[in-house]
């Protein structure tokens, strides 16, 4: 039975693509299916190689989050919702091991099938594939989830969907995507759709917030749950999928539940108070010297360091470019160069913690610092050398102070900075030719400690220039709907990522997000090179091509001077209570996606 649920070719150029890949060697239905090469584990796999297959089954884990949330739907843009219920309560066709770059097994899907060329992806479903409610997962759950998601979900979705020509019901339990551009992360990213039960939603908006849980296949039901103050998901005993090898030793609690606070230093409170079981501490300095409270002195509270080999991301302060007062990059670098990181990092660090120096640094996707582009990363630029930003093809490495509160060599480059874009300083503050004063607001979440005192100690820097600005604070909510608008000037913004970037990039970077809302685009960058560089990553056919291109793209963003950068951690600093377990092999991805609450497991 072949039924056609979606079809249309948009460009006479898709069909050229698709007709010549009618004639590339058809595939064959495997078990799993990794980026580049084979999938690390054999067909008869036992468990994944990090989870314990022994783990005790029951107890329960309660987790601490600051903010709050009003809706249960996590996959539309409208309205904030609570943590783990995409992640506990809905499944994908496949499932993602962290031990590896980016491999993919089945999970819902029995079965991946693709060709040499990636040109389409078919899966086929498990027989016993249940939701919560006992209905059966079918194709046309599967299909129906995608065009939702695609059309009507987060724009994190929308991107592989207009990628898809083709999307038809194959057999009872098999469903193809046929793809109009050359893309060969697409199977992957498919794989890992959510797949929600269609006949919840009839009748219903689904781009509308709601506090009704989505009906989904995944170990774990809501229980109970008050909104913004807590959600309670209980392990639900028909779950379809416990016995596959794909979950054995994973999945092990009774309960998981998230409780809501004012901020963060109330999360830490509620930890020393038992209120929640485990905590993960960002501040090395607050590691060493805040964790003698009577729990740990007694041994009820353990202190785990995990290691991790992913690359550090980006986090730090934020330019929205959309700002015209931030348009220049003569001025972002001036900004970057006030940031005095050493003063910041030994205030708030003790100065045990590195900088991040590029997107992708920690890893050999990222491009060495002051170092000029060379070999294949040279050629993959070249065709933009006259629009890059300097630095980009001859080498940049951030400025370093002396350390000094006057950071006196770092202010005088910025204060020539700004005086080639049009800024002087006048009567002591810094205005552009109209007199306009240069001041902004950096936007905050109430409760991120950390980042205020980051902002506070710049906000003082910024003085010496002549530049006012002013740090405002906003609960969860505002926050989350201003980003969503980019309705500020400079935020804190956290980007993790992966041994293995492909189109979340174009969410992340791509032109679309500077006037479409709800990207990840903050920054509101709009840079042809970086588009390109993400087309060769996610089109190239062997890993060389691939590191090439990520390592451009890593050039491309770090010399848009689009993030003051602070620091990241090669480790994961965790406490929690004695009676949590995890396994002793851990995953090259450490405590990231996939570790916590998934492997660990309760013991008394």
């Amino acid at each position: 039975m072949r039924q056609v649920f979606f079809a249309g070719l948009r460009t006479l150029g898709a069909v050229a693509v698709v007709a010549s890949w009618a004639a590339t060697a058809q595939g064959e239905s495997r078990h799993g299916i990794a980026m580049y090469g084979d999938p690390a584990l054999p067909p008869d796999f036992v468990s994944l190689p990090y989870a314990n297959p022994d783990a005790p089954k029951g107890g329960r884990i309660v987790f601490g989050e600051s903010g709050g949330f009003d809706s249960l739907n996590p996959f539309i843009v409208k309205g904030s919702a609570p943590a783990g219920v995409s992640l506990l309560t809905v499944e994908t066709l496949l499932g993602r091991s962290y031990d590896e770059p980016f491999s993919l097994y089945g999970l819902l899907a029995e079965s991946v099938d693709t060709d040499d060329a990636r040109s389409y992806v078919e899966f086929t479903l498990r027989e016993g594939a249940r939701f919560s409610n006992g209905a059966p997962v079918t194709v046309e759950d599967v299909l129906w989830s995608f065009e939702k998601l695609g059309v009507d979900g987060s724009p994190r979705y929308a991107a592989a969907w207009a990628k898809i020509a083709t999307a038809e019901k194959t057999g009872d339990r098999s469903v193809k995507f046929t793809f109009n551009v050359e893309d060969r992360e697409l199977p992957l990213i498919l794989g890992l759709r959510p797949i929600l039960q269609k006949a919840q939603w009839e009748g219903k908006d689904f781009t509308a917030t709601t506090l009704e849980p989505p009906v989904g296949s995944g170990p774990y039901v809501v229980d109970s749950f008050e909104a913004g103050r807590y959600i309670s998901f209980r392990k639900n005993p028909d779950w379809w999928g416990k016995d596959l090898p794909f979950n054995r030793g994973m999945h092990n609690y009774d309960e998981v539940r998230y409780d809501y606070f004012g901020d963060g230093g109330v999360v830490f409170e509620a930890f020393k108070a038992g209120e929640i079981s485990t905590y993960r501490e960002t501040n090395p300095a607050k590691w060493a010297t805040n964790y003698d409270f009577p729990a740990v002195q007694s041994g009820d509270v353990m202190k785990s360091e995990i290691p991790h080999g992913r690359p550090s991301g980006i986090e730090g302060l934020v330019f929205n470019t959309r700002q015209p007062i931030f348009a220049d990059w003569r001025v972002r670098q001036a900004l970057i160069e006030a940031f005095n990181f050493e003063l910041v990092n030994q205030t708030l660090n003790g100065g045990v913690t590195p900088r991040i120096q590029s997107y992708f640094s920690n890893s050999d996707l990222g491009a060495p610092a002051g170092t000029p582009a060379t070999g294949r990363v040279a050629e993959l630029l070249a065709p933009f050398k006259e629009h890059l930003l300097p630095g980009a093809m001859e080498g940049y490495a951030l400025p370093a102070s002396d350390g000094t509160e006057a950071n006196r060599a770092n202010i005088r480059s910025a204060t020539a900075l700004l005086e080639q874009a049009g800024w002087s300083v006048q009567d002591g503050v810094l205005k552009n030719a109209e007199g306009l004063p240069f001041t902004f607001e950096i936007l905050l979440v109430n409760g991120a400690d950390d980042m205020i005192a980051v902002a506070s100690i710049y906000v003082e820097a910024l003085k010496r220039l002549g530049i006012e600005a002013k740090i405002t604070t906003v609960d969860s909510a505002q926050y989350k709907e201003r980003t969503t608008s980019y309705d500020f000037d400079m935020t804190h913004y956290v980007r993790s990522l992966s041994l293995s970037p492909g189109n979340e990039q174009t969410l992340y970077w791509g032109s679309a997000g500077v006037t479409e809302p709800g990207t990840r685009n903050w920054m509101g960058m709009n840079s042809p090179a970086a588009e390109a560089m993400i087309a060769t990553m996610v089109a190239a056919k062997d890993r060389s091509e691939f590191v090439a291109a990520t390592q451009a793209l890593d050039r491309v963003l770090t010399t848009g001077r689009y993030v003051i950068p602070i620091w990241y951690s090669d480790i994961s600093r965790m406490a929690h209570a004695k009676t949590l377990h995890f396994p002793a092999k851990l995953p090259i991805y450490g405590d990231w996606l996939g570790f916590q609450p998934e492997v660990w497991w309760y013991q008394e």
